[in-house]
């Protein structure tokens, strides 16, 4: 089956995390929370049934005001669920419960429904002081992983990647001498010699490839790289059990082993890489800075300019950082009506709104301003481009490349269909 980030754009896998990290900080008073998951197949008939009878459990709760948020939840679920002729072939989830909005006597019935990015075999229902979201977030973790073995007669490099994490699990040394033979040693002594070495060296860096990458759940693929021909010795002999060679997808060239070897690989094995998210990010981003430092006018960045050049269409691919954190709040006044949109970071909120109290309205001149609404910058851009049809990418943080965007250039940037 194809990956998720085959089958949904960056920005729909952006839009359910967003959705589904907001759930999971949700928290109900006692257990009043109801989360439910249908499994694909499942008749809607027979779920309904269930939710009837858990109803009737429910009149049982002493406390007065959790049952009734309970049965008012259920409720609630039971009304999605006749939206429904059928079950979606993925399953179905529904969140629905009394939240707090600021502090107690402030409930909120608030009901989500999810059609699940993959199927589902899980048939739930639970109450709780927090909705049981755990099985989703697990749909969204990159499951695909590639090994990496990159191999000389210096050492050898075990890592893994997998999504946009990059781990090394073992690197180790081989104790072979160089290829100057000690004084008084015969050249052909010295090969034979150190041939011996170096195939009992492969046999060591061999078993600490099956007992690393033997049994690994999702192992996609197994890349081999290293400088010279080692690589190769080591790929076509009996070092590695059987099932592994299989796996070896490519032998690639680097100039070193250990991480300078590792980022060769990255560069060099790009296109077998190209459902990694990792590899489609460092192209994207390394595309946006090439044009950057060659200031061929074809890219931008920073909120204002990016919103400058989107509104003049000239936009061909907006990249966001999946970090940035900006606000966008709608300050208006309340005695004549002036309204603006400004921006403000997380850590600033607090001291904009105390001193916003104390600022005049630039119409009326009164210290009537107040924030009416508050929105994510991130999403208001997201729909800005897509309103206007452009791509949108939306980039992790946690590589070398999302965390130069987000640093370097705000989190937000374009390449554009011409200059500017």
């Amino acid at each position: 089956m194809a990956s998720l980030r085959d089958r949904y754009s960056s920005v729909e896998l952006y839009r359910l995390k967003k959705m589904l990290k907001t759930l999971a900080s949700k928290e109900g008073r006692g257990t009043e929370l109801v989360s439910l998951y249908v499994p694909r197949g499942r008749p809607l008939s027979d779920v309904m049934n269930n939710l009837r009878q858990e109803y009737s459990t429910a009149s049982n709760i002493k406390s007065d005001r959790t049952r009734k948020n309970v049965q008012s939840a259920l409720e609630r679920v039971m009304q999605r669920l006749r939206l429904f002729k059928r079950t979606p072939p993925n399953g179905l989830v529904i969140f629905c419960g009394a939240i707090p909005q600021n502090g107690p006597g402030s409930e909120k019935m608030e009901t989500y429904v999810i059609i699940p990015p993959e199927p589902i075999d899980i048939s739930y229902y639970g109450c709780g002081s927090r909705f049981y979201v755990e099985p989703l977030l697990d749909m969204l973790r990159e499951k695909d992983t590639y090994g990496i073995i990159l191999i000389d007669s210096s050492g050898a490099t075990f890592a893994t990647l997998t999504g946009t994490r990059l781990q090394v699990l073992k690197d180790i040394t081989s104790g072979i001498p160089g290829k100057h033979r000690a004084g008084g040693q015969s050249a052909r002594r010295f090969e034979r010699l150190r041939e011996m070495e170096l195939n009992e060296f492969f046999r060591r860096a061999g078993k600490y490839a099956d007992s690393l990458f033997l049994g690994m759940e999702n192992l996609k693929g197994l890349i081999i790289g290293g400088p010279g021909p080692t690589k190769k010795d080591f790929v076509e002999g009996d070092y590695m059990n059987y099932m592994l060679k299989k796996k070896v997808i490519a032998v690639v060239d680097t100039a070193y082993v250990g991480e300078e070897g590792l980022r060769d690989v990255l560069n060099r094995a790009s296109n077998i890489f190209k459902e990694v998210r990792r590899v489609e990010e460092r192209r994207l981003i390394q595309k946006f800075l090439n044009h950057v430092s060659k200031d061929t006018g074809l890219a931008t960045y920073g909120e204002e300019h990016v919103r400058r050049q989107l509104e003049r269409g000239a936009v061909e691919t907006l990249i966001l950082s999946e970090d940035l954190q900006t606000k966008r709040l709608l300050v208006e006044c309340s005695n004549c009506g002036y309204s603006e949109w400004v921006s403000v970071q997380p850590v600033d909120m607090f001291r904009f709104e105390k001193e916003l109290a104390t600022r005049k309205c630039p119409k009326c001149n009164l210290q009537t301003l107040r924030v009416k609404e508050r929105r994510d910058l991130i999403d208001e851009l997201i729909e800005m481009a897509e309103n206007l049809g452009v791509k949108v990418e939306i980039v992790s943080a946690k590589t070398e490349e999302g965390e130069m965007l987000l640093k370097s250039f705000g989190g937000v940037a374009a390449i554009l269909r011409y200059r500017f």
